[in-house]
């Protein structure tokens, strides 16, 4: 609940967003400071996490010995105090760790878990991370199988807590809400988002809030922890609460969601090529846009992207690959392709998406699609620079680069995003390896627009 196909490339023409060509090789971003952070755990890709808070700038991530670390430092110095929590990460991918404030300023962290007991950390003294505590208990009720945890804001600025109770196949979503009063968790609704009735689980996207104050939600259904077993993509909506679900038509939906009481944007049958990556966003009138990617009648790879026009959903298949990327199996799998939500990039409503397709290109790419058909505008351009998000001469193909935080959005917003680059060993279905690899280099990286100064 809440990180290509041709070498030309496309620049901003001044400020409108317009695109024209350019040399092949210039890239759409380019590096600003690089400040070193630490020595980290390179055995496998688990995700790390970076924020801005107040003055100072937050990491947390698993250093050289595996252990969980939160690190920080004022925004006017280089200099990195570090803390290291009681647990270590082991080689699943998916055992992220994430972090985020509430209204007193207190630091929660949570991560290191694959349906394991929560393990979950909090701050008696704002923002001082020497001062987190292990807590591991929040309700104390459905927290013995946790996975995708995740804090996010609520519908009246509520400090709230997602996950999945169960696993992959057989699992249910709990929402839980924080009073820093009495520094309590207690659930924020009755029942559970989703219920997948003991037969699949939900793999969602959101909820995330329009401009009104609407939240939208989409979702895959999963039938076992095999990859290939997603179905369905589906969707909801609330007026301004989590209590009050509907359907496009305004059909109330009575929680837990299911599969039966739901709506399905796209009946894609298991097999289909449908993974658990659908994105939520809006084009610039502020209508909801569902993205995912799926098998075309060809067999082929595509991303589609269904859109709400006149209180109906249009389907638009936005690619033409001729490529198949056939997952299977459980375990994290190495993405082959992967690509954001398309979102405006300027007032004239021409919408932008960053994508990578390995069948095409080893790097990330960023191409602008029309805003009435939804079609590519021009030809995609490498959005980094070169070798930025490429493994260094001295790694093999094992390897990869990842990047924590990273942000199109804020840098086409502010002009400029930090974000987090290590090079760490590729998917391994969550096994060990039979070698431990060195450490790698955690590196906070200033990207900045490449028509800025």
């Amino acid at each position: 609940m809440f990180v290509r196909i041709s070498m030309a490339i496309l620049i901003l023409a001044g400020l409108t967003g317009a695109v024209t060509s350019a040399e092949p090789m210039r890239a759409f971003i380019k590096q600003g400071r690089t400040i070193f952070v630490d020595n980290v755990w390179s055995g496998a890709s688990v995700g790390f996490s970076v924020a801005t808070y107040k003055d100072k700038q937050y990491i947390a991530y698993y250093d050289a010995d595996r252990w969980m670390t939160i690190a920080c430092r004022s925004l006017d110095s280089d200099q990195w105090q570090k803390v290291r929590l009681d647990n270590q990460v082991g080689w699943d991918s998916h055992n992220y760790v994430t972090f985020a404030f509430d209204s007193d300023g207190q630091m929660h962290v949570s991560g290191n878990m694959h349906a394991i007991p929560l393990r979950y950390y909090r701050t008696t003294k704002p923002g001082d991370i020497t001062t987190l505590a292990p807590v591991n208990k929040m309700t104390g009720e459905q927290e013995s199988h946790v996975t995708y945890p995740s804090f996010y804001t609520g519908p009246k600025g509520e400090f709230l807590f997602t996950y999945r109770d169960g696993g992959s196949g057989n699992g249910n979503n709990i929402i839980n809400v924080y009073d820093a009063k009495t520094k309590t968790w207690r659930r924020f609704t009755n029942k559970p988002l989703f219920d997948g009735q003991g037969l699949m689980n939900a793999y969602q996207s959101g909820p995330v809030r329009d401009k009104n104050g609407a939240y939208h939600v989409a979702w895959v259904w999963r039938d076992t922890p095999a990859a290939e077993t997603n179905h369905d993509v589906s969707y909801a909506w609330s007026p301004g609460s989590f209590d009050n679900w509907q359907k496009t038509d305004g059909t109330p939906i009575t929680l837990p969601m299911t599969i039966e009481n739901t709506e399905i944007l796209d009946h894609v049958q298991p097999g289909g090529g449908l993974l658990n990556s659908e994105k939520i966003s809006f084009d610039a009138d502020g209508r909801p846009m569902v993205t995912y990617c799926k098998y075309d009648p060809k067999g082929k790879t595509q991303i589609y992207t269904m859109r709400l026009e006149n209180k109906r959903w249009k389907r638009y298949q936005t690619t033409s690959w001729p490529d198949r990327w056939e997952f299977s199996g459980t375990g994290s799998i190495g993405a082959q392709i992967s690509f954001s939500a398309p979102s405006p990039w300027d007032e004239t409503g021409l919408l932008y998406q960053t994508f990578l397709n390995k069948f095409q290109a080893p790097y990330q790419q960023i191409r602008f699609l029309d805003k009435k058909t939804l079609q590519p505008v021009g030809e995609p351009a490498r959005l980094l620079p070169v070798g930025f998000d490429t493994p260094g001469p001295d790694k093999s193909s094992d390897w990869q680069v990842n990047l924590g935080g990273f942000s199109i959005g804020a840098i086409r917003q502010n002009g400029s995003a930090w974000v987090l680059r290590w090079e760490a060993l590729k998917a391994n279905r969550d096994k060990p390896r039979d070698f431990t690899p060195p450490p790698s280099r955690l590196e906070l990286v200033e990207l900045i627009r490449a028509d800025q100064p």
